[in-house]
């Protein structure tokens, strides 16, 4: 928790449950991955934290971006950015949505499908396109090669059909899985792109952009990661060993490692309960759950840092679920978390790498609880 984020809590009080996200953090992290790959163009993944005053603060630093959705197109047309620095990276979209982007002036789209193709030859005629292939992605926390992407020898010929369609086959894409820890992913991906890329060629396309995605991790609990210069050596090392001479133009798709560790998400302990006398695990429920922004939790995956007032004393074995009435709504019931003895209902607790993927994935009011406020500082 940065000072900036302690202070406004300490002084603001804002009711719970809030995420407080220093907007510092995030420039400091976009920074911090354009020193590291200066050659690589960065789209922020819009999804991760579409909140306009990140997108302000990435558009003042010169960020590019990657949209899900004809809506987070619209919100970074809305605080300034280009729409020659937008990216449709979402592989499913409708013919209405992939209109109106092309009509708001997008000019570069994903695809990983026959269908797809044709609805953006149909809906945006002339643009670049880029199509993501089916990679590798052990070692992540939330692996997403198997809904999205395609085979190598499709990607080689539905980039050749392309063409025909009236489209500019642009490049390939791919993603080695969200909170990616291990950068091995990378160079089998990339080498399975430089196949393609040499495929093509030999059938008179090259190809101008090989997209790298994301995956690029945050500290979460008890996470030993690499440092962000690793990745980044080992991903250009991996492009030099397979592209040589040819190094397409290259970009990032990083929302996680950009946004995560600037938010803190403040929330108070509804309950503190045993189910028997002799169960040894209390149960702390808390007033944000799985409904209310924590998705991530699932498979307890995503293992927030958990700030109590009582650090320091003693602890004991706890399950934390969230405040809904669905038996779903459990955070954490098998990785071990403690927390102290002392711990009473009213204390007021802090997740902490809480500022991507939270406040994005709460619900409209399930049982009645709002969305958890936002403040961006």
């Amino acid at each position: 928790m940065t000072p900036k984020i302690a202070d406004f809590l300490r002084i603001q009080r804002p009711p719970t449950p809030c995420l407080v996200v220093d907007l510092d953090v995030i420039a400091e992290n976009y920074r911090s991955l354009h020193h590291a790959l200066p050659l690589v163009a960065i789209y922020y993944a819009v999804k991760a934290n579409p909140a306009r005053p990140v997108l302000e603060r990435l558009v003042g630093l010169g960020c590019s971006f990657d949209a899900a959705s004809a809506w987070e197109v619209d919100e970074c047309l809305a605080v300034g950015a280009d729409p020659a620095v937008i990216s449709y990276g979402n592989t499913v979209k409708k013919r209405r949505d992939i209109a109106h982007a092309f009509d708001r002036g997008v000019r570069m789209f994903a695809f990983d499908s026959r269908e797809e193709l044709e609805k953006l030859a149909q809906e945006a005629p002339g643009s670049k396109v880029y199509c993501r292939i089916l990679t590798i992605s052990e070692d992540a926390q939330w692996p997403l090669s198997r809904k999205f992407g395609c085979s190598l020898a499709m990607a080689r010929d539905l980039m050749l059909r392309a063409a025909d369609a009236g489209l500019q086959p642009h490049g390939l894409s791919f993603h080695v899985g969200s909170q990616q820890t291990n950068p091995k992913w990378w160079d089998v991906a990339i080498g399975r792109s430089a196949m393609v890329f040499s495929d093509l060629r030999e059938a008179g396309l090259d190809l101008a952009m090989l997209n790298l995605g994301g995956g690029f991790p945050a500290r979460y609990r008890g996470d030993s990661l690499p440092p962000i210069e690793r990745f980044a050596s080992e991903i250009m090392q991996s492009v030099q060993r397979h592209f040589g001479n040819r190094i397409p133009e290259l970009i990032i798709e990083p929302g996680r490692s950009i946004a995560a560790e600037a938010g803190v998400i403040r929330t108070e302990v509804v309950v503190v309960a045993r189910k028997g006398y002799d169960d040894p695990d209390r149960w702390v429920y808390f007033d944000v759950g799985k409904f209310g922004g924590l998705a991530e939790t699932m498979d307890e995956a995503i293992q927030y840092p958990i700030v109590t007032p009582h650090d320091g004393g003693a602890v004991g074995p706890v399950k934390i679920a969230g405040p809904t009435c669905d038996g779903a709504d459990i955070l954490y019931e098998n990785c071990g978390y403690t927390m102290p003895l002392a711990l009473r209902s009213g204390d007021q607790v802090e997740l902490l790498s809480a500022g991507a993927y939270t406040s994005v994935y709460a619900s409209q009011r399930f049982n009645g609880f709002a969305p958890m406020a936002e403040y961006y500082i």
